[in-house]
């Protein structure tokens, strides 16, 4: 049993050093020239009882980062939470709404990873507070 779990252990590792070889041979593997301007613990306090109709009627443009907690791909669409010193928030991430092959990098990314992100604050159909993301 131990050996088993050395071996994936040893899997994992090896994977992780071949995308990080990857983001070396594309440039910068660690850019970090972003500058957030709000937390999610301000943005939770803020409009934990704003409507959605008023989200929308006031979109609020946000730059956030954290470490991603957790990730469901579904096609052309994800939900992401990530994770700051305050607390948690989450993201829905479009393709569509991406510049041309951001959706595909995102997807390989990695829970623990560190990102950030830019959108505008929106509920979800079930009444999240989210961060709709046109840049990540």
């Amino acid at each position: 049993m131990t050996n088993e779990i050395e071996q994936d252990e040893n899997r994992l590792i090896a994977q992780r050093r071949e995308k990080l070889a990857e983001l070396r041979a594309q440039g910068n593997a660690f850019p970090n020239d972003f500058r957030r301007n709000v937390v999610n613990a301000e943005l939770t306090a803020e409009y934990e009882h704003t409507s959605a109709e008023d989200l929308s009627a006031a979109p609020r443009r946000v730059k956030i980062a954290g470490r991603l907690m957790t990730k469901r791909v579904m096609g052309k669409a994800s939900f992401a939470n990530i994770r700051d010193m305050s607390g948690d928030m989450q993201l829905y991430v479009k393709r569509d709404d991406l510049a041309e092959g951001v959706y595909g990098e995102f997807k390989r990314w990695d829970l623990g990873d560190i990102i950030a992100a830019e959108g505008v604050m929106f509920r979800t159909q079930k009444g999240e507070l989210s961060v709709l993301v046109d840049d990540i």
